[in-house]
């Protein structure tokens, strides 16, 4: 496999870690409680013997059981399924809340929300447990418990939280779906998994437009027997949305006179606690299965390791509960102590200031963007970041999407002040968080991340699957890790092929990576979205980076296409600043940029422009889609799409 990584992606480092910060960080306290010098040292102590550091971090966390494990990891049926904390019975909740209760930490903040029209309310570590009993009991009387799955379709409010707590209090499974799906798309995942209830509401606001969710929920329930219980949240206040009899109950009328004592169900520490469905490439989607000893460890360690979230500290990252980073924001803040933010809105409405207003008033301390949401922010001007004190901000934590260097240096100098770091982090709904982040104790260049996540055994591996430095390769995992999915619901067989299918012992995560001479890492995006040309092979976020750094360029987005001659050919869909205008000169000038920076035979086949560019709600750019629009081919599953318009500027790029 040939190397051909642009050098914006392999710089030298820019921002250098504070000893201070180091000897104050929460690795440091773990690292000097085992006798671990360097942080070296930790990292090949968690992989090399990942039975004692598994259990270590249970402890550091402080994981609470109510039957202890007999043995952290059992891997008598391989790699690929282990079974984790085996013979422990325990509920993540009580991590989460139960074990708050009686301390000082009960009264500190755990939920602070704002909505788009400028409500904002807060929840203690307290008042939220007791909302969680009041809603736990008030779903024991309607017959649920262990075992049943109950779908989430609500806006980002703090009675999500309570309900998505609240099911797992129960022992119930909790499906978390994003609040933009349209029916199909809902019916489809409440089905598979068999559900018997779903949380929505009657709407929410967006850009001050009502958006509807009851009336969707109504149409996808039309196919989907199971449902037997409709929670509706009287939210956007339409006043005028239909209730069912006998399924359909009202949140208000539901909670109310519900008790705010409520027991938790003690589970196996390997029982399903979650399903979250990720669109696949092609076929239905994918529902990643998560267990209470898997998936939440896995997020507070992530924060507490390699973030450094601190206990009375604040973290918001831009996201729905649909996607991953919903979750892991609920458990990871909670298990550690810490206030999470929840916001119901636009980052840029109604002015381009809104996210960065959001977390000073907040006292964020740790702020979660994705590289797409900062390109389009950094269009809007750095005035809008500086009317606000963001002297709090300890980080900004990315994930999503590959960053390109101009816009990681404009967020590091204008956020940060060009003296903390951003906190890359690459990971995956079947990985349970990151497997590779930035961190304080490792220098960064713009658009690296410092390396793996400690406990994540992670290498870069040639198509032979030999390890490779230096050298763009297939980003892969060698030891198993507490958070990874426990498969696919009712499809093992898809789990193998998807990751453990091309080498033997070894996960294959489907992203194209480096690591660079400097030790640093790069993802250069999905290792499907590779581009071949004439053998060479190309990640598209290499030729992205150099298209963005124009400046008169917003976005870009880069394909390969069947080529006669090359194999394949780079095709290039552009989204121009405003006020910029699509012209011949500029086309050209954007070609001759990338061939002269990766070489003649990388030269772009075509550069169209468009006005937008298909993404996720999560912010992740579906080359897959614009490929397929662009060859004429059906687009597949867009369920996951934030406008489903976008297809058609695709189409009609030019």
């Amino acid at each position: 496999m040939q190397s051909n990584v642009s050098t914006t992606l392999s710089a030298k480092p820019v921002w250098e870690p504070d000893p201070g910060w180091i000897a104050e960080s929460n690795l440091r306290s773990f690292m000097d409680r085992y006798g671990i010098a360097s942080y070296e040292d930790l990292y090949r102590r968690s992989v090399e013997d990942i039975e004692w550091f598994w259990a270590a971090v249970l402890e550091d966390l402080d994981i609470r059981f109510f039957t202890p494990y007999d043995n952290v990891v059992d891997l008598s049926t391989g790699p690929a399924l282990p079974r984790w904390c085996t013979g422990g019975e325990m509920n993540i909740v009580a991590s989460c809340l139960d074990k708050w209760q009686n301390l000082p930490t009960e009264l500190a903040l755990a939920v602070r929300y704002e909505s788009e029209r400028g409500e904002v309310s807060t929840l203690t570590y307290g008042e939220l447990h007791r909302e969680v009993c009041r809603c736990a009991n008030a779903l024991r009387r309607l017959g649920l418990g262990p075992g049943d799955a109950v779908g989430l379709f609500m806006p980002m409010t703090p009675e999500l939280v309570v309900a998505f707590l609240a099911v797992i209090k129960i022992g119930g499974v909790v499906l978390p779906l994003f609040s933009g799906y349209g029916p199909a798309a809902l019916a489809t995942r409440l089905h598979d998994a068999g559900a018997k209830a779903l949380f929505t509401a009657d709407g929410f606001f967006r850009r001050a437009r009502r958006i509807p969710l009851k009336e969707t929920a109504d149409e996808a329930l039309k196919v989907c027997p199971t449902i037997k219980h409709v929670i509706v949240l009287d939210h956007a206040g339409m006043a005028a949305v239909p209730l069912r009899a006998g399924r359909d109950h009202r949140w208000q009328d539901l909670i109310a006179g519900a008790s705010d004592r409520a027991e938790t169900a003690w589970v196996s520490a390997e029982d399903c606690l979650m399903i979250i469905y990720t669109s696949g490439t092609t076929g239905a989607p994918k529902g990643a299965v998560h267990t209470h000893c898997g998936f939440p460890v896995k997020a507070a360690q992530d924060m507490r390791h390699a973030m450094d979230l601190k206990a009375g500290e604040c973290m918001y990252w831009m996201t729905d509960m649909g996607w991953m980073m919903g979750p892991w924001l609920v458990f990871g803040t909670l298990i550690l102590g810490a206030t999470m933010v929840v916001y119901d809105g636009a980052p840029d409405y109604p002015s381009p200031s809104r996210i960065w207003q959001l977390s000073e008033d907040n006292r964020v301390t740790h702020l979660g963007l994705s590289p797409v949401l900062v390109r389009a922010l950094k269009q809007r001007g750095a005035e809008h970041v500086a009317r606000h004190d963001l002297s709090g901000l300890r980080a900004v934590c990315s994930t999503g999407s590959p960053w390109d260097p101009e816009s990681w240096q404009w967020c590091f100098e204008h956020v940060l002040g060009g003296n903390k770091p951003i906190l890359n982090y690459s990971g995956g709904t079947e990985i349970g968080g990151g497997i590779l982040c930035g961190n304080f104790f490792q220098p960064l260049a713009p658009a690296s991340f410092s390396g793996p996540v400690p406990g994540m055994d992670a290498v870069v591996v040639d198509a032979s699957g030999n390890p490779v430095t230096g050298q763009v390769g297939e980003l892969a995992i060698r030891k198993p890790w507490i958070g990874m999915t426990r498969g696919f619901w009712q499809d093992e067989n898809r789990y193998f092929d998807t990751y453990w299918s091309r080498f033997d012992g070894l996960w294959v995560h489907g992203d194209f990576a480096v690591e660079d001479d400097n030790g640093l890492w790069y993802i250069l995006g999905r290792s499907d979205d590779t581009i071949k040309v004439a053998g060479k092979r190309l990640g598209p976020a290499e030729a992205e980076a150099i298209v963005i750094a124009h400046e008169e360029v917003a976005e870009c987005a880069a394909i390969g296409v069947p080529d006669p001659d090359k194999g394949e050919a780079l095709v290039l869909f552009v989204v121009l600043v405003q006020g910029s205008k699509p012209t011949v000169a500029l086309r050209i000038e954007l070609s001759e940029c990338v061939a002269s920076e990766l070489g003649k035979p990388l030269k772009p086949q075509r550069v169209l422009f468009t006005t937008a560019l298909p993404k996720t709600r999560n912010a992740k750019v579906m080359r897959r889609v614009i490929r397929a629009v662009y060859l004429g081919d059906a687009p597949g599953d867009v369920s996951s799409l934030e406008d489903p318009r976008t297809v058609d500027a695709i189409r009609h790029a030019s």
